[in-house]
């Protein structure tokens, strides 16, 4: 499949544009062109209401990985986040709290 840094893509069969919201869009011009890179394409299985533990076929859906991505993005940013403090709250736990910003300098005193 044909892919533009902007996010616009090429439908292989039919050789129409769409944006990255998969909307219908004018074909690019020349110069953009340029810039298409060929990238294949792996579908994933999303589950439409975040539950992967419902596995009827109406919710489920076949993404590719940026769409499915996409999809799940709320759930990533809290995952990222509870990773964060999770790293915080250990840190505490075995070196004492965190001091952000600040290095150490080579006594190890800070």
């Amino acid at each position: 499949m044909q892919v533009l840094p902007g996010g616009r893509w090429k439908h292989p069969e039919t050789g129409h544009w769409f944006n990255g919201r998969g909307r219908p869009v004018a074909p690019p011009d020349l110069i953009a062109l340029l810039q298409t890179r060929q990238t294949k394409v792996v579908l994933a299985a999303a589950h439409l209401n975040h539950d992967p533990t419902v596995n009827r076929l109406r919710n489920l859906r076949a993404l590719c990985q940026r769409c499915h991505l996409l999809h799940d993005r709320v759930y990533h940013l809290a995952q990222r986040r509870l990773t964060f403090r999770r790293r915080l709250a250990f840190g505490d736990f075995f070196e004492g709290p965190y001091r952000i910003g600040v290095t150490l300098d080579e006594t190890g005193t800070g």
